[in-house]
C-alpha cells in the first residue's frame, strides 16, 4: 500500500521530533510523524502503577530552559517544584545547601554549620563564574573535563564530593569526564530556575508538544527502510510506504545511526528504583546526595518525590525514588543495594518500603565530552535530516533546540 506524498515525514515522536513537526505544521507544511512506540515521548515516559507516577529514569523539568518556554505553555504542565537546593548526607549530620538567592535566609547557617568555609565558597565561585557568560561557554576553545576544571579551581573535600555526585546524577557520569562547559551551562539553569515535576508526570511534556499535531501522528510504526526515490525518499514499515521530499530521523541515537549511517554516539545509562512508603522520611523536599568520603553504595541521588510532587502518589502513601549509574558492563546494582543506600542517605528504615517499579535505561543520555559541541550537523551527506539531543546538548533543552534547527533548515531549503 502506498500513501500520498507529504512534504515531510518525521520518524520518531520524542521531544525533538515533536518540536520539529509542530513547527513545520505551523509553517504550512504537510507533515506526518511515524512513531515506533505506542505513544509519544521517546525517552520521556511516565508509568502509572497503582496510583503512583513513575517517570522512566528519574527526570526533572527545569522551567529556565529557554527553548522549553518557546515550545510550550509551561503553566499548562502545573509544575510542582522541589525546594531550591540540595540535601547532603554527611558523616554525622544532614546539611542543607539552599539556593542563596531564592532562600537567602539559609545563607548564614550554610556558612556556619553547612560544611562550607570561606575558602570553599571562593573555590566554588571560581569554578562556577564562567556560567555567567553562556555564549563564551559554547565557544570556549579550551574546554576541559569537569574533574580538571574543579581541580584547577581548588574545589576539594566535601564541596568536591557534593558537586561530583550532584553532577553524576544529572549527566550520568561519575568519572568527571564530561565537558566542563556543558556542566556549567546546566549549573546556570539550576541557578535561574527551580526544577519540578508536572502534575501528570514527565509524559505530560511530550503530550503537550503533540497536541497541535495529534492527528498527524501514527504510532506503532517501526521503520524498516529509508531509500532514495527520485528527488525525495521512500520510507516503509514493511506494510505501508510514504514518500516525501524531506525525511527527518528523530529517533533514539542508536536507531538514528542504523537508519542514516551516522556514527552512533556513546551513551550513559541509569537505573531508577521507585518505592511506596506509608510514612515519608523526615526532611525537606530536596534532592539528596551522599557527601561522605566513603559512601556505602551506588546511589547518585534520591528524594521523597511525593513531598515535592504530591500528585505522584495516592493520598495515603508516599513515593521515594533513587538513581544509580550502570557499571562498565552496563549492569545495574541490585534493588536491595540501591534501597539500602537510599535509606541511609535519607535516614530512614528502607525495610518498610514496597517496590513499585524499576527502570533500567541503558541508553539514557549521550556522552558529552570536551570540547563542547552544541551544534552538530543536522543533515547527512545523502540528504536525510537528523535531530535529537545527540545533535546539540544531552538535555531536554538540546532535544528541543535540535528539533527547531531542523524545522528552520527545511524551511530555508524549500
Amino acid at each position: 500500500m502506498t500513501h500520498g506524498d507529504y512534504d515531510v515525514l518525521v520518524i520518531g515522536a520524542g521531544l525533538a521530533g515533536l518540536r520539529c513537526a509542530s513547527l513545520l505544521a505551523a509553517g504550512g507544511r504537510s507533515v506526518r510523524v511515524w512513531e515506533s512506540g505506542d505513544t509519544v515521548g521517546g525517552r520521556v515516559r511516565t508509568d502509572t502503577i497503582d496510583g503512583f507516577r513513575c517517570d522512566r529514569g528519574f527526570q526533572v523539568l527545569n522551567p529556565a530552559y529557554p527553548e522549553l518556554r518557546k515550545a510550550v505553555d509551561i503553566s499548562a504542565l502545573r509544575l510542582q517544584a522541589f525546594d531550591p537546593g540540595i540535601a547532603v548526607r554527611d558523616t554525622d549530620r544532614v546539611l542543607e545547601w539552599r539556593h542563596p538567592v531564592r532562600a537567602p535566609g539559609h545563607l548564614p547557617r550554610m556558612l556556619t554549620a553547612g560544611g562550607l568555609n570561606p575558602r570553599d565558597v571562593l573555590s566554588l565561585l571560581r569554578w562556577a563564574a564562567p556560567a555567567t557568560r553562556p555564549k563564551a561557554l559554547t565557544t570556549a576553545p579550551h574546554d576541559t573535563t569537569v574533574a580538571e576544571a574543579l581541580d584547577r579551581s581548588g574545589v576539594r573535600g566535601l564541596p568536591r564530593r557534593v558537586v561530583d555526585r550532584f553532577l553524576a546524577g544529572v549527566v550520568l557520569d561519575d568519572h568527571g569526564s564530561t565537558s566542563n562547559a556543558f556542566a556549567l551551562l546546566l549549573v546556570r539553569m539550576f541557578v535561574l530556575g527551580v526544577p519540578g515535576l508536572p502534575a501528570d508526570g514527565m509524559a505530560a511534556l511530550p503530550r503537550l508538544l503533540a497536541a497541535p499535531i495529534f492527528d498527524r501522528i501514527d504510532v506503532n510504526r517501526t521503520v524498516s527502510g529509508v531509500v532514495r526515490d527520485g528527488h525525495g525518499w521512500a520510507v516503509t514499515d514493511g506494510e505501508d510506504t510514504v514518500r516525501a521530499p524531506h525525511v527527518v530521523v528523530a529517533t533514539d541515537p542508536g536507531t538514528a545511526a542504523a537508519l542514516t549511517g551516522c556514527p552512533r554516539p556513546d551513551m550513559n545509562g541509569v537505573v531508577t528504583d521507585w518505592w511506596a512508603a506509608a510514612d515519608a522520611p523526615a526532611g525537606p523536599a530536596l534532592l539528596w546526595v551522599d557527601g561522605r568520603a566513603n559512601r556505602p553504595g551506588p546511589v547518585v541521588n534520591t528524594s521523597v518525590i511525593s513531598r515535592a510532587a504530591p500528585s505522584y502518589a495516592p493520598a495515603d502513601s508516599h513515593l521515594i525514588a533513587a538513581s544509580a549509574l550502570l557499571d562498565a558492563g552496563r549492569r545495574a546494582p541490585s534493588e536491595s543495594v540501591v534501597r539500602a543506600h537510599a535509606a541511609e542517605i535519607l535516614g530512614a528504615d528502607g525495610s518498610r518500603w514496597t517496590p513499585v517499579t524499576r527502570h533500567v535505561i541503558t541508553d539514557a543520555l549521550p556522552v558529552q565530552p570536551p570540547p563542547l559541541r552544541t551544534r552538530r550537523s543536522v543533515r547527512t551527506p545523502e540528504g536525510l535530516w537528523v535531530c535529537g539531543d545527540h545533535r546539540d546538548t544531552a538535555s531536554i533543552q538540546g532535544a528541543l533546540v535540535s528539533g527547531r534547527r531542523v524545522a528552520e533548515a527545511i524551511g530555508r531549503h524549500g
